[in-house]
């Protein structure tokens, strides 16, 4: 009789066991400060954009000439911002390298945290630190001359910076897959190549390298984010190449951590 009344309550006490959130505010602060803490991290993402921008947006030529709503020094300021956006996104998405081979990913499966959870956090805390490169960048612009139309800077703020998840996604994907000695060694010089091939760096114009640009993961949210900006229209072939490669980022990140969670 007795076993028949633990059988009966065992799924009510089951059911009565509290899930624990995907995101968990103690565990979202101590992230950002282990990041914050990285000074390479921080001079690699907060101190790099805003430097390419005053180094290669701020000639007199650009401040002078328009361009849409704004100046050709705001275009450069937007571009630079969203490439510091990239590259705070991906190291931030690519410090999981870091902490698998210190066996910290192996310490948190033993905690109630849940998987989905730890990637959350992972994203979160990366789109954090991309908010502030955008940021950083775009006081710097906006102090040397930059103009730009107030809605099409909120437009383009936003849209940086919700693209960016998309390179958060490619940070974990290749965090997961390259060795942690080397994550950011490699992936700096490749976001960068991938920032000259997308056209983030400067306009494509005609011709084959134009054609090429379209499949480069950066091609699409350079476009789509100066679109406010410039005024033009978004083409299909940039929200194709958003939505394309975020489906191979987000896949690729999805199937190393189910490798990675299934060795333990």
């Amino acid at each position: 009789m007795s076993t028949l009344t633990t059988t009966k309550a065992a799924p009510a006490a089951v059911a009565a066991r509290p899930r624990a959130r995907l995101l968990q505010p103690v565990y979202l602060r101590t992230e950002l400060r282990r990041l914050l803490r990285n000074r390479r991290t921080v001079i690699f993402t907060l101190v790099m954009p805003p430097v390419f921008f005053l180094l290669f947006g701020t000639q007199r030529a650009y401040l002078d000439q328009s361009v849409g709503n704004g100046n050709v020094t705001a275009y450069v300021m937007l571009s630079m911002a969203l490439y510091g956006a990239i590259l705070a996104t991906t190291s931030g998405g690519a410090s999981v390298s870091i902490e698998r081979a210190q066996g910290w990913s192996r310490q948190l499966r033993l905690t109630p945290l849940r998987p989905a959870a730890y990637v959350l956090t992972k994203v979160a805390v990366a789109m954090v630190l991309g908010l502030a490169s955008i940021l950083v960048t775009l006081v710097a612009g906006l102090a040397r001359g930059a103009e730009i139309s107030g809605s099409a800077l909120v437009w383009s703020v936003v849209l940086a910076w919700a693209g960016s998840a998309v390179f958060a996604a490619f940070g974990l994907f290749m965090g997961y897959l390259l060795p942690a000695e080397n994550v950011m060694q490699v992936l700096g010089p490749v976001l960068a190549l991938l920032a000259f091939a997308g056209g983030l760096f400067m306009p494509l114009g005609d011709g084959v390298f134009a054609t090429i640009a379209r499949f480069i993961p950066t091609y699409g949210l350079a476009e789509i984010v100066r679109a406010p900006l410039t005024g033009g229209d978004v083409s299909v072939w940039a929200v194709v190449n958003v939505v394309a490669w975020a489906a191979v980022f987000v896949g690729g990140a999805v199937w190393r951590f189910r490798l990675d969670t299934a060795r333990v």
